[in-house]
């Protein structure tokens, strides 16, 4: 496979899921859409709070991801795991911060810090 299709069809989906929440964010909790755990789910202020903020990471970080792996693309002509790897850091990254920004926001009934 091109390897420039590869980095596509693995960064470019999750970069084009990121503008999805950006533009399209969910406005009630839900069990289908948005950024859900137990936490978030307590409350609309956390919910609301905590998929704001997970949508302007994952937009940066799949942004940051779509462009390292592509650049990655161009200097190796075999990609295998590697766009893939880019891909899972850059959720992850964007799921810690925002779960740190809710514990560092909320306490553990959902009530906003003071």
């Amino acid at each position: 496979m091109n390897p420039f299709y590869y980095v596509l069809s693995v960064n470019g989906l999750l970069f084009l899921f990121s503008l999805i929440f950006h533009f399209f964010p969910p406005k009630k909790i839900n069990s289908i859409y948005g950024y859900r755990t137990n936490k978030t789910m307590k409350n609309d202020i956390i919910w609301q709070f905590a998929n704001a903020f997970f949508t302007k990471e994952f937009l940066k970080y799949s942004a940051i991801s779509l462009v390292a792996a592509l650049v990655l693309a161009y200097m190796v002509k075999e990609l295998s795991w590697q766009p893939m790897a880019i891909m899972l850091l850059s959720l992850a990254v964007s799921v810690i911060k925002t779960e740190q920004e809710i514990n560092k926001n909320f306490d553990e009934e959902g009530k906003k810090r003071k």
